[in-house]
């Protein structure tokens, strides 16, 4: 068919894929494989019925005055005089509510139940997650549930909520923040993509470690890009458990579809209607969105030709209009938005700063460096990304020791970006040195990009009123590669991951570093005031003190506080400024609660020594106690437990001269006390470049 009628697609994909309703990414993408299955993957199963059955239900819920009203809305096939259903809410303690109506006809039928003093349903980091567990059954005349055996009946899993995107005129143009409960909520996130090439293979251990990763690094939300699939319920019961919200996309994505083809739109209709009706009543749905960046193909990608008018004309009308009604006529409760990036208004600015939502890549792919994510104020991030090498271990899985080379075949075969590796050495040169060895190169690669991903999402964390979310580009990847996921495909974290912990905690301290000034930013997502202070000091690489400070902290709730800007121009020259770091601590009453460092040039110009770090391995428990120590500057620490698969409570982070720092993990099944000491592997900065090769070396 792409023969006959030719249509713009991804470049790193086969020819066609616009013109068949599966996941584009399996036809490639610049992080995954040419791999398109076919067959049937999931589960099958045949249903007989000889009498009346629910056809359709549809949940809703409404907030009034600390009271939810749950309506249920059905439709019968099959309906004959005689039937009643039944609506049953049951709360997570245990207590129901019940009711049952005779049904007057096949369709236009309405249970409904009033919930007092609801548990209501917060996103990740607001509250907690209770579900409300709803039955609805279909009978003959008005008995209730243990009275006879349903005709057919549906459960549910409900969270008590209410969201809106909210999009108000304000000094910047428009907002665009989503309010969960009445409370505006800053979006911490990513995006997903399918977690494996053969969607099959996707395990429930695997779905749950991955959106579990998610939760503990502060995520509540996860963008599902219109690249991949509509995932299963798997995924939307893990997002409800769990606190995330979903921001969820058509199967649309990067190419010209042939939307002026009715055949086509009408077996797209049935796909709509069909995972509209499946995840509307999900707590973790907060929005449908039309497509991914078609619309800023049409007007940046050379799609908009004379040749491709009704195309564009197509795409107006299904996506502005068509789509949209679908939407609100199957589910009136939830936005739609019509492509990402878009400013909501066809064709006009779609990646602007004003309005609607923003996809950054002037930092990749427009080789821009990081201190470039300071010019952009968008009023939601929905991707921005860097890539990093996966850690050894999973390079281990597709590369022998001879291929461990960025340009062998193997490792550029494992690299779906055309640029992708030229642009990861070439932005690491400008931070770090040229390191000595493969391993070092996939320690910096990862640090590199937990460093970029992190200045932006500060940034822009410290302007919540302006940009109201950030979801870096990706969270997963669908096979072992080079890409811009935080989590490899095995679901090990990379330094990224572990940045994200930090850089999305609901209390954020931050640098804002413009030598000779740093400045300390306060970023709250709190619901409520807090109150501590910042102690913050300048020395010398080795912990000589040359300045150092005090200031009382307050946020108020979803505020930020600017505390303190600081001038040490009368400390720098040429040579002295390559010694300097600045710490900042954010401190409660006795209790440190976060460390952030600054410097006045970049890492490749420190006059970094040899730390020689100190780790001090106890078991507490079934829990590791790995207490670090320096004498020097440790930039970028990294711990690892060589042969076993591990997650530390931090990782990846500068360690101070003279101040220690602990951190646990899990002890590995069948290992004991001296296994660990002797498996411990921590590295530096210091040791990518420096004699020792070891990975002990800078330890002692």
């Amino acid at each position: 068919k792409q023969a006959i009628r030719s249509l713009p697609g991804v470049s790193q994909a086969i020819p066609g894929g616009p013109h068949v309703r599966k996941a584009p990414c399996q036809f490639g993408w610049d992080w995954g494989p040419q791999l398109p299955t076919i067959g049937i993957w999931k589960e099958l199963r045949l249903e007989a019925f000889d009498s009346a059955r629910l056809a359709e239900v549809h949940l809703r819920q409404f907030h009034v005055n600390g009271v939810v009203r749950v309506e249920a809305r059905l439709a019968v096939e099959n309906w004959t005089s005689g039937l009643s259903a039944l609506l049953q809410v049951t709360a997570p303690d245990g207590t129901a509510h019940t009711i049952s109506v005779a049904l007057a006809s096949a369709s236009d039928n309405m249970l409904a139940l009033e919930i007092e003093n609801p548990r209501l349903w917060w996103p990740n980091g607001w509250g907690d997650q209770p579900l409300y567990h709803v039955l609805v059954q279909l009978n003959r005349d008005e008995a209730i549930a243990d009275d006879q055996h349903p005709l057919d009946e549906k459960t549910y899993q409900l969270g008590l909520r209410t969201i809106e995107l909210r999009q108000e005129p304000d000094e910047w143009g428009r907002s665009f923040v989503f309010v969960v409960n009445g409370v505006p909520i800053f979006a911490k996130g990513s995006n997903w993509i399918p977690a494996d090439s053969f969607p099959s293979r996707i395990s429930d251990e695997h779905l749950e470690a991955l959106i579990r990763s998610a939760a503990e690094t502060h995520h509540n939300m996860l963008r599902v890009w219109g690249g991949g699939f509509y995932e299963d319920e798997r995924f939307y019961d893990l997002c409800d458990r769990y606190g995330i919200l979903v921001w969820q996309e058509f199967v649309f994505a990067c190419s010209v579809y042939p939307l002026d083809e009715p055949d086509f739109v009408e077996n797209v209709r049935v796909e709509v209607v069909e995972n509209v009706r499946r995840l509307r009543h999900r707590a973790s749905l907060a929005l449908w969105c039309g497509n991914n960046e078609m619309e800023w193909g049409w007007v940046d990608w050379n799609w908009d030709k004379p040749e491709l008018q009704d195309l564009k004309a197509a795409y107006d009308r299904f996506f502005h209009h068509t789509l949209a009604e679908w939407c609100t006529a199957e589910d009136p409760d939830h936005a739609y938005w019509p492509s990402s990036p878009s400013s909501g208004i066809p064709f006009e600015d779609p990646n602007g700063q004003r309005q609607g939502d923003a996809h950054y890549w002037d930092v990749w792919h427009g080789r821009k460096p990081f201190t470039a994510y300071r010019s952009q104020y968008p009023r939601f991030m929905s991707e921005f990304g860097f890539q990093a090498l996966p850690p050894l271990e999973t390079i281990r899985t597709y590369a022998a020791e001879p291929d461990w080379n960025m340009t062998s075949y193997i490792m550029e075969q494992h690299q779906k970006n055309a640029s992708g590796n030229s642009l990861m050495v070439s932005q690491m040169l400008d931070t770090f040195r040229l390191p000595n060895d493969f391993e070092s190169l996939v320690y910096l690669s990862m640090v590199l990009q937990a460093e970029g991903i992190r200045y932006g999402v500060e940034h822009w964390r410290r302007h919540p009123r302006r940009v109201a979310g950030t979801l870096y580009w990706q969270l997963n990847d669908c096979w072992p590669v080079a890409s811009w996921s935080s989590l490899d495909y095995f679901g090990r974290w990379k330094a990224l991951h572990y940045a994200a912990r930090r850089f999305y905690a609901p209390l954020l301290l931050s640098i804002e570093d413009a030598p000779p000034c740093q400045s300390i930013f306060l970023s709250s997502d709190l619901p409520e005031a807090w109150q501590g202070s910042v102690h913050w000091a300048l020395t010398t690489l080795d912990g000589k003190v040359l300045a150092s400070g005090e200031k009382a902290a307050h946020v108020e709730p979803l505020g930020v506080t600017a505390v303190e800007t600081l001038e040490f121009s009368r400390f720098l020259d040429d040579d002295t400024r390559r010694e300097l770091v600045f710490v900042a601590e954010l401190w409660q009453g006795d209790q440190p609660l976060a460390t952030q460092t600054a410097f006045f040039v970049p890492t490749k110009h420190l006059s970094l020594v040899n730390p020689q770090i100190h780790a001090e391995v106890t078991l507490k428990e079934s829990l590791l106690a790995i207490e670090l120590s320096a004498r020097s500057l440790a930039r970028l620490v990294e711990c690892n437990l060589v042969g076993a698969d591990v997650i530390f409570s931090d990782n990846y982070f500068d360690l101070p001269a003279h101040k220690a720092i602990s951190v646990t993990a899990p002890l590995p099944a069948g290992w004991d006390l001296a296994t660990a000491q002797a498996a411990l592997k921590v590295r530096s900065v210091y040791n990518t470049y420096s004699k020792q090769n070891s990975l002990t070396g800078g330890m002692t």
